[in-house]
């Protein structure tokens, strides 16, 4: 089968240096866009919104009364790229059922933080998310994982589609809506870059977050891993050409985003108290309340941990035993199938009851917003520039 599109001008592992990488700030998703932009011009937004509520899953007739505008984009996103290997899909989908419960916890932990980290996307996650129902990010991060890695996620009858081809228009929403206020200090909001940077911080990212847990991995599970969201990114409306093909070119594009944009804001560090307390309330209790920040600093790191004004406590040592913990039940999963198995539904068990408390028991639905609420101002502020290096003595 076909592989992805591979990058014009780039061999397989880069460089990505900052002409390449300021080209994609000017870029953002076109088809996506025009289709909001049709939407919004002839008064549909609405009426769209209320049919897609009752549109979740592949293969289900589209809604009668539907713009054309919409009706063609949801034709043009209704499967998958053509050039996907179906087996690696399948091999990603196995090492998310054998890890499911530590690549929650990275996404949760290691992930979201990472995104905070950037000091545009946090105030853009801050101008564009609910903050009095902050564990709304958590949920949709969730559902949208778990629709993926369902057998059928891809059929008819499967919800991960239907999602995602919801997510882009949302983007392409916000992109529009920021663009027309003039409330973005840059030419494109949700541009290629901070898409392809998200894209590096759900997948190399939380293989990362894994490899510190001290999972076990191997390299081709990995690789599986890290291909199915290639294959995300594409249906979410990144360029298949800008995409990192391989974990070696992943790694190089994130260490590139990060260093260009990470460092200290007041937004990222209100998230980052914003995703404590809503985990804080989730475990039971109060006395295991500090592990949730121990495990952000432990996953994340000092430096960024400190920008991001994570508490600092006695466990903060105490979190490191997690990699020996984890060997353990690691080792019990290797006296046997029965073993495994008995984990796996563990996991699954443990990752169900997680989401069910961040959705509150609801299903996460995507619409676009018809205006963004007055106070999701986006204040014009100044890039951090990191400090000039040490001199040796």
């Amino acid at each position: 089968m076909p592989d992805a599109p591979a990058s014009p001008g780039l061999p397989g592992t880069g460089p990505y240096d900052d002409v390449f990488m300021d080209a994609l700030r000017l870029q953002g998703d076109e088809l996506a866009d025009a289709t909001v932009e049709a939407l919004f011009t002839g008064g549909h937004v609405a009426r769209f919104n209320t049919l897609m509520r009752w549109f979740t899953t592949s293969g289900q007739p589209l809604p009668d009364g539907l713009p054309d505008a919409a009706r063609d984009y949801l034709n043009a996103t209704a499967t998958a790229p053509d050039w996907v290997d179906w087996t690696v899909m399948e091999e990603a989908r196995q090492f998310f059922i054998d890890n499911d419960v530590h690549i929650s916890t990275a996404l949760s932990f290691a992930s979201m933080p990472a995104c905070y980290m950037v000091p545009h996307v946090a105030r853009l996650l801050s101008a564009t998310h609910s903050l009095d129902y902050p564990s709304r990010r958590m949920a949709e991060t969730g559902q949208f994982t778990v629709h993926l890695m369902q057998p059928d996620a891809f059929e008819a009858g499967g919800r991960f589609l239907p999602s995602a081809q919801k997510v882009r228009l949302l983007h392409a929403s916000i992109r529009r809506h920021l663009h027309e206020a003039g409330r973005w200090p840059e030419p494109v909001p949700i541009c290629q870059e901070d898409m392809l940077g998200g894209l590096m911080m759900f997948s190399i990212q939380v293989l990362d977050a894994l490899h510190r847990l001290g999972i076990h991995m191997t390299q081709q599970g990995a690789e599986a891993y890290y291909y199915a969201w290639r294959v995300v990114g594409t249906i979410l409306g990144c360029d298949p050409a800008a995409i990192p093909p391989d974990l070696h070119a992943a790694r190089e594009f994130s260490d590139r985003y990060m260093l260009r944009h990470m460092g200290p804001s007041a937004e990222g560090a209100h998230l980052t108290r914003q995703l404590i307390d809503l985990y804080e309330d989730v475990v039971p209790g109060t006395l295991l309340d500090p592990v949730v920040p121990a495990l952000i600093r432990f996953l994340v790191g000092d430096t960024a941990a400190d920008w991001l004004q994570v508490p600092r406590s006695r466990w903060d040592g105490v979190i490191k035993i997690a990699p020996a913990l984890l060997g353990v039940i690691e080792r019990f999963e290797d006296r046997g199938p029965w073993a495994a198995q008995v984990s796996d539904r563990l996991g699954r068990l443990v990752t169900h009851l997680e989401l069910t408390s961040l959705t509150r028991g609801r299903v996460m639905h995507y619409a676009i917003p018809e205006e963004l609420k007055p106070d999701h101002g986006v204040p014009v502020t100044t890039r951090w520039a990191p400090p000039p290096p040490i001199a040796a003595p």
